[in-house]
């Protein structure tokens, strides 16, 4: 993988991702990479032929410390002579069950559609660089990701009317800083960045620095297998996308040949069962992404399994909210268990108590964090109190004999990806869960 870093003074930005012309939009939040890539933007916007502007979202998190970034960027947009576009949002209560970090994200990626569809940017540049990219393919990698998730941060995401571009994927943290100091240029440190309640600060400051004592090179590498993971998804996508069109088929069969249209999708399982197993799985995962849904690892088995050597008749409820049906040609998905709209995830800070999902929960005896109750999805695996070791969710329903919608809307607590609580089940946690149905 090619690096480009600061040299004399002078910023590489990864240049292949700008075009003459386009209406680029630099996106700062006061910290040193946005700082730094704004700065390199202004100063090559002519030699590039770009149109540039800033935007800066007030996410409102941290109180005064939000309104003294957003001064912060408004002055430096003044002193570079670009144009600033504000967004001042209340994400604490744009929450609805998701978490903070992804909140945040969603917001400000549905404003800049809106730019998009005025016709007011082309493009937005963000800053993430190569320690954005090591952190967030190892947080992938600890949370079970197929390759496309080992790809990490993309350097285009198309939107509609727009991309985002990432012009600084292959620069360190670290140069960032050091070129704005030799320019004695400040920016803002977010305070938040420092609280490990975050599962991405802990990598930061926990984890990459204890695997960098293994080898001090980890981050480029891991930024080297997002590189080669992106580049391995580019051919697996044209060919699972040729494959799908024999393969894949959506509707019903009908008398005389045909399909009625309506959500069903069907996987030819006599030609599926001579492809090799990696292009089974990545062909029952796009059928699913078709039926609108998505599917982990153990769906993905309990599909291929119907399919290769299932019986006609057979049907599975599938967490994804989809039921699989075997034919004796086929294997369809269709949306025939959907869980109940009440069903969302809950998120709230532990320790502390809590009303979530008909439940009233107390937690006590934790780290200051999130905790999360929703229906228990394939994958989860438990610590029973006085069993051996950990076991599947999964088979510890079977074993209380629950089924049907009862077994799909089944609920778990989840903190900082440990099962804390399972209804009716006695857990073995370090923390205690106190749990109530409310009347």
């Amino acid at each position: 993988m090619e690096r480009k870093s600061l040299k004399n003074g002078e910023w590489k930005l990864d240049e292949t991702l700008l075009r003459p012309g386009m209406r680029i939009a630099a996106a700062i939040s006061g910290g040193a990479d946005s700082v730094a890539l704004t700065l390199a933007l202004a100063e090559r916007a002519d030699k590039l032929g770009v149109a540039l502007q800033t935007v800066h979202v007030n996410h409102q998190l941290r109180g005064a410390e939000s309104d003294e970034d957003e001064a912060f960027v408004r002055k430096l947009a003044e002193r570079l002579g670009l144009e600033l576009r504000l967004k001042r949002v209340d994400t604490e209560a744009a929450r609805s069950g998701h978490g903070i970090e992804e909140t945040a994200r969603r917001l400000r990626y549905a404003w800049w559609d809106e730019l998009f569809a005025d016709g007011l940017v082309d493009a937005v540049a963000t800053a993430h660089t190569l320690d954005d990219q090591a952190e967030t393919v190892l947080g992938k990698l600890l949370r079970g990701a197929w390759t496309r998730g080992l790809a990490g941060i993309f350097p285009v995401v198309e939107r509609p009317g727009g991309r985002i571009v990432r012009p600084m994927l292959t620069v360190r943290r670290a140069e960032v800083k050091a070129w704005l100091r030799e320019r004695g240029q400040a920016w803002r440190e977010d305070s938040s960045n420092r609280q490990t309640v975050f599962t991405r600060n802990r990598i930061r400051h926990e984890l990459l620095p204890e695997l960098e004592r293994w080898n001090p090179h980890i981050q480029a590498h891991l930024a080297q297998m997002a590189t080669l993971a992106r580049e391995e998804e580019v051919y697996w996508a044209a060919e699972i996308d040729r494959l799908t069109a024999t393969l894949v088929m959506q509707g019903q069969p009908v008398r005389g040949g045909g399909r009625a249209a309506d959500e069903t999708v069907a996987i030819d399982v006599v030609r599926l069962r001579t492809l090799p197993v990696a292009v089974q799985r990545r062909l029952l995962r796009r059928a699913v992404e078709i039926a609108g849904a998505r599917a982990g690892f153990e769906e993905i088995e309990t599909m291929r399994a119907m399919a290769t050597y299932g019986r006609a008749g057979e049907k599975r409820t599938l967490t994804a909210g989809l039921l699989a049906e075997r034919t004796p040609r086929e294997l369809r998905l269709s949306h025939g268990a959907i869980e109940p709209s009440h069903l969302v995830p809950v998120s709230f800070p532990v320790p502390g108590t809590a009303e979530a999902l008909g439940w009233r929960f107390t937690v006590r005896g934790c780290e200051p964090g999130e905790a999360v109750v929703r229906p228990w999805r394939a994958g989860d695996r438990v610590r029973l109190r006085h069993s051996s070791g950990p076991k599947k969710v999964k088979e510890v329903l079977e074993r209380m004999k629950i089924s049907g919608s009862d077994r799909q809307n089944w609920l778990v607590m989840e903190c900082d990806g440990a099962i804390l609580w399972v209804q009716g089940v006695d857990v073995e946690s370090p923390s205690e869960v106190v749990a109530n149905r409310i009347p």
